[in-house]
């Protein structure tokens, strides 16, 4: 996936610039990328990521898009796993872009419970998933749109509110949904 192409399918649950946010599982950085972009220069993305050759890549792509781009957020990388307890700041948001679908499932609604616990009141999780039931290898625990909105209501978490969606490199669709404090 292209940033132009993680912008467009992000963009609408990201509901203003500026702020703290965490991305989850980054990776490389498509998503991290697309978040920096849309957050600009006042925002501040935790990046955080288990593989440290992935890290040193999203690190190094942030560096030089940051130097090109003055409107772009500043990234911190973090090595560590999400899936562990982790030290970050209070969040107005985090981003799990193609990672939860790793985790196994009994995992899903302790590790919502703790990503929103780091969230403001008006904070919100914005997911990326693959719109599939069946499990594979690159996806062992698939996340499906009809699924989340359960996952979101065992969390203590309000509906989620789906905003784009986009063919898969891979088959099928991919979705993108922000799931709300409860007010």
């Amino acid at each position: 996936m292209t940033e132009a192409s993680a912008i467009a399918l992000i963009r609408d649950g990201i509901p203003h610039k500026g702020g703290a946010w965490a991305d989850l599982g980054a990776g490389s950085g498509t998503f991290t990328m697309a978040l920096a972009r849309l957050l600009g220069r006042a925002g501040t993305v935790h990046a955080v990521e288990r593989d440290a050759n992935a890290l040193l890549q999203l690190e190094q792509n942030a560096k030089a898009s940051r130097y090109r781009n003055s409107g772009f957020a500043n990234v911190i990388g973090m090595h560590a796993d999400f899936t562990a307890t982790i030290e970050l700041p209070l969040l107005d948001g985090v981003l799990i872009a193609n990672a939860l679908h790793f985790v196994p499932y009994a995992q899903h609604v302790p590790l919502l419970r703790a990503f929103s616990a780091r969230l403001t009141s008006a904070g919100r999780i914005v997911l990326v998933e693959y719109d599939r039931d069946r499990a594979h290898q690159y996806n062992p625990f698939p996340i499906s749109a009809t699924m989340l909105p359960g996952l979101a209501a065992q969390a203590g978490l309000r509906e989620p509110i789906f905003h784009a969606r986009t063919p898969s490199a891979f088959g099928g669709d991919l979705y993108c949904a922000s799931i709300l404090m409860v007010e």
